[in-house]
This record gives structure tokens, sequence and C-alpha cells, in this order.
């Protein structure tokens, strides 16, 4: 499955951005999808995940509550809107897609097959 991640840019602290995701070359909803973010210089990290059905989703603790990942399998596309946008935030975000067994979200990066290529989100403070 090939990824296109786009919505990236520059916001503002406190501001919002919507990611999406969009897959195509297979049958999306059968992937479980995932968004991970590296800083420069510091390691990937998981940020959301969600099911291929859409029902289980799973969040970072530094996110929680202010991200929110969904999905249109009918669109082949995955979305995190982030809200409350801080400059920690800052990061190339990548998706990612899995094919997994069950109805489930990973959030380990070696559990995923597929990567996007990446979209910048820059906070200023």
């Amino acid at each position: 499955v090939q990824l296109q991640a786009s919505g990236g840019g520059l916001v503002q602290a406190g501001g919002s951005l919507r990611l999406s995701c969009a897959a195509s070359g297979r049958t999306f909803s059968n992937y479980a999808m995932g968004w991970f973010r590296q800083a420069p210089g510091k390691e990937r990290e998981f940020v959301a995940s969600i099911s291929w059905s859409g029902r289980t989703t799973y969040y970072a603790d530094s996110v929680k509550g202010r991200f929110t990942i969904s999905r249109d399998n009918a669109k082949s596309t995955v979305y995190l809107q982030m809200n409350i946008l801080k400059p920690e935030d800052t990061a190339v975000y990548y998706c990612a897609a899995d094919l997994p067994y069950s109805d489930y979200a990973p959030a380990h990066s070696y559990e995923y097959e597929y990567w996007g290529q990446g979209t910048q989100v820059t906070v200023s403070s």
C-alpha cells in the first residue's frame, strides 16, 4: 500500500492542524493505521493509531485529549486532528499502515509494514 501524508504547516501555539494520509494500492479497510513523529535529534515516536474498523484507537500520553485520529474507509484516508498545539509538537509526522490479524490499533513502529513520506508540522511559541 502507498501512503501520502499531507496537511502539515506552520501554526502558532494553541492552534490546530489536520493531517491527512491517503492510501492506495490495497484494500484500505483491512489495515490498521498509525501516526508517528520525529523531531530533530530525536527518535521516532508513536502518536496515535486506529484499528481497521475504527472502533479502537490509542494515543500517546503526550497528545491524549488534544489529538484525535479518525478514518474514512470509503475515501481510503486516515486523519489526525491536532488541537491546542504546543512547540514540542514540532516534528515530521508520518503515517503508517499495518495488516493485523485482529481489529486492534498497534502502537509500535516495528508493527507497521508501510510508511508515508512525512509532513512537517512546526508550532511557533
